[in-house]
C-alpha cells in the first residue's frame, strides 16, 4: 500500500468506526427506520450530483441488477440491524461484532478463486485481528448482560457487508463508487421512507439526535463511502474490509470516553492486537504482489 492509501485506509476506518457512536445518539429519540432512511437521503444527495457531474451514474443506473443487490446487503439490511441492534448492546461491542467482517471477507474471496488471500503473512494478522477481537468483546460481553439476539443481529449484518462489496466490485469493476453507492443510497432511503413517515417520533426528537443523523449522513454516509471505493480500486475489496478492524478501535475508544462505557482487560490486550491484525493482514508479498502484475 502507498503512503496515500494508508492515510486514506486509516481515515475510512475513522468515519466508520464513528456511526456506532451516532447511532447510539440517534436512537434514543429517533427510530431505527427513520435514521436509516435519514442518512442515505442525505448521502443520495451528495453523492448523485458528484456522479451526473463525472459522468458516472448512467453507467451505475445500467447495472441496476448488481447495484439493487448491493443496496440491500449493503444498506438495507445492515444498517437496520445495527442500528435495532444498538438498542440492546453498547456501541463498542457492535463494533467489534462488525469487526469480523474481514474473516467473511477471505473467505467469500478465497471461494471465487483468488487465493492470494490466504498468505501466510496476512493470516496471521486475520488471526491475531482476531484474538484482538474475541479479547475486545470479552467473555463478560458475550455471555453476561448482552442480548444474544443483538449480537446475532451485528454478525449477521457483518456477512451482509462482507460479500456486498465484492459482489458489486466483481461486476462493476469500471463503475465510480460514487455512483454505485449514490444510487444504492437512493433505493435505500426509498425503500425505508414509508416506514420511517409511519413511525415519526411523536416525542420530542433532542438537538444531538438531529445533529448525530446529519453527521451520519455526511461523513460516515456519503464521503466515506468516496473514500473506501477509492481504496479498495487499489488494495482489493478483501483488504479494503480491514478497514472494520481500525473501525473497532475507533468504536471503542468514542464509546469509553464519549459515552462512558467500562474499560475492560479485554480492550486494554485487545485494542494493539486489533491494530497489528490489519497491519499484518493488509500487507502483500513479493511474490503475490508478481502474481498480481
Amino acid at each position: 500500500m502507498t503512503r496515500k492509501s494508508w492515510i486514506q485506509f486509516a481515515f475510512v476506518g475513522l468515519l466508520w468506526g464513528i456511526p456506532y457512536l451516532l447511532m447510539k445518539v440517534a436512537v434514543d429519540d429517533i427510530p431505527p427506520p427513520l435514521i436509516v432512511a435519514g442518512r442515505t437521503f442525505i448521502g443520495a444527495m451528495i453523492l448523485i450530483p458528484i456522479s451526473v457531474r463525472q459522468g458516472s451514474f448512467m453507467d451505475a443506473v445500467r447495472g441496476i441488477k448488481y447495484v439493487l443487490p448491493y443496496a440491500f446487503l449493503e444498506m438495507v439490511g445492515p444498517w437496520i440491524l445495527i442500528t435495532n441492534a444498538e438498542k440492546e448492546i453498547s456501541s463498542g461491542l457492535a463494533g467489534l461484532l462488525i469487526a469480523t467482517v474481514p474473516i467473511f471477507a477471505t473467505i467469500f474471496t478465497s471461494l471465487r478463486g483468488d487465493h492470494t488471500v490466504w498468505q501466510p503473512k496476512r493470516i496471521f494478522g486475520l488471526v491475531v485481528g482476531f484474538i484482538g477481537i474475541v479479547a475486545l468483546v470479552g467473555i463478560e460481553s458475550i455471555t453476561g448482560s448482552s442480548n444474544p439476539k443483538a449480537i446475532a443481529m451485528c454478525i449477521l449484518a457483518a456477512l451482509m457487508y462482507a460479500y456486498a462489496v465484492l459482489m458489486v466490485t466483481s461486476n462493476l469493476p469500471d463503475v465510480e463508487g460514487v455512483a454505485i453507492n449514490g444510487l444504492a443510497m437512493a433505493i435505500t432511503s426509498v425503500f425505508y421512507m414509508p416506514i420511517a413517515i409511519a413511525m415519526w417520533p411523536t416525542n420530542a426528537v433532542s438537538l444531538n439526535a438531529v445533529a448525530a443523523l446529519v453527521a451520519l449522513g455526511v461523513f460516515s454516509t456519503a464521503i466515506a463511502f468516496m473514500l473506501f471505493f477509492t481504496v479498495i480500486k487499489e488494495i482489493g475489496a478483501a483488504r479494503g474490509s480491514l478497514t472494520t478492524y481500525v473501525n473497532t478501535a475507533v468504536a471503542v475508544v468514542l464509546g469509553i470516553f464519549v459515552l462512558g462505557e467500562p474499560i475492560t482487560l479485554g480492550i486494554i490486550v485487545g485494542l494493539p492486537l486489533v491494530l497489528l491484525g490489519s497491519y499484518l493482514a493488509s500487507r502483500k508479498t513479493k511474490l503475490a504482489v508478481i502474481a498480481e502484475a
